[in-house]
């Protein structure tokens, strides 16, 4: 199996879905994976899941398991949905994705501005074969997000939808050949969001540096809490735009008061996003 550190992770529900990926980022499958079909280069990792909740789950958690490092990477979860009227071919960036079963609702952060029109998504168990929902709709995006921020933070992840059907094109009539080229039709948009993604997060992992030597000169940090404190670092800078950071540290008393302490901050911000 190659040993790549992957930066950047694509999950999307069907083959068809993947096809275009595939082909313009020259991914070649990787053939020691045999529970989901994984293609690889040295920066992107994409994984077809299968449909519906339970498959999309469990293909994140497998692959973030088999590939992920211990920097938080970009997560992406691509795919079709339906909706009552937009045009077939839109493309939306979400930023709320609401579980049909559960009524769980989760945030996807937007850390920078984009281009991209944004919409609120329903996650349902079942085809929908009527359209009375204002939200788009679709099968996997809740499970993909609760998920994904296991392996991720919250400012890594993303969900990009385009409409595959409507009242007047419904789900029924959707072919493989048709969804493909909806995606195609979007993969320099895909790349643009994705260079931009990890251009944001690369320069956030930047200031941090100094207060990681000055943290770990103060206090005694194992391998493993350097790498917690690493990404708590990181993520801090992502959710204030590299603000400052401070707090008591004479009145921290070991490391792991530190991880709590910076925990908390991050929390008591990130609310407020």
């Amino acid at each position: 199996m190659r040993q790549y550190t992957h930066k950047l992770f694509i999950y999307i529900a069907l083959p068809c879905e993947a096809k275009p990926l595939v082909e313009h980022f020259k991914l070649k499958k990787e053939v020691a994976v045999q529970p989901f079909a994984v293609y690889l280069n040295k920066d992107i990792c994409l994984t077809v899941t299968g449909v519906g909740k339970s498959a999309m789950a469990a293909g994140v958690a497998y692959t973030q398991a088999l590939f992920a490092s211990t920097e938080p990477a970009i997560i992406l979860n691509l795919g079709i949905a339906g909706h009552q009227d937009h045009p077939l071919g839109s493309l939306f960036l979400i930023d709320k994705i609401t579980d049909a079963d559960s009524q769980r609702r989760y945030y996807p952060s937007l850390i920078f501005t984009s281009t991209f029109a944004t919409a609120s998504l329903q996650t349902v168990s079942r085809p929908q074969l009527t359209y009375d929902q204002v939200n788009l709709c679709d099968m996997e995006a809740s499970a993909f997000y609760e998920t994904a921020v296991r392996f991720s933070s919250n400012e890594y992840l993303y969900c990009l939808k385009i409409i595959s059907d409507n009242q007047y094109a419904p789900a029924e009539n959707i072919q493989a050949k048709q969804v493909s080229s909806l995606i195609a039709g979007h993969v320099s948009a895909v790349e643009c969001l994705l260079a931009r993604a990890l251009a944001e997060a690369l320069s956030a992992t930047q200031p941090e540096s100094s207060m990681f030597d000055q943290l770990i000169g103060q206090y005694h940090f194992t391998v493993n809490e350097q790498m917690q404190l690493k990404n708590q670092l990181s993520r801090w800078a992502v959710v204030t735009n590299s603000g400052p950071l401070e707090f008591e540290a004479d009145a921290l008393k070991n490391a792991k008061e530190v991880l709590r302490c910076l925990e908390l901050k991050i929390a008591e911000t990130a609310f407020y996003l």
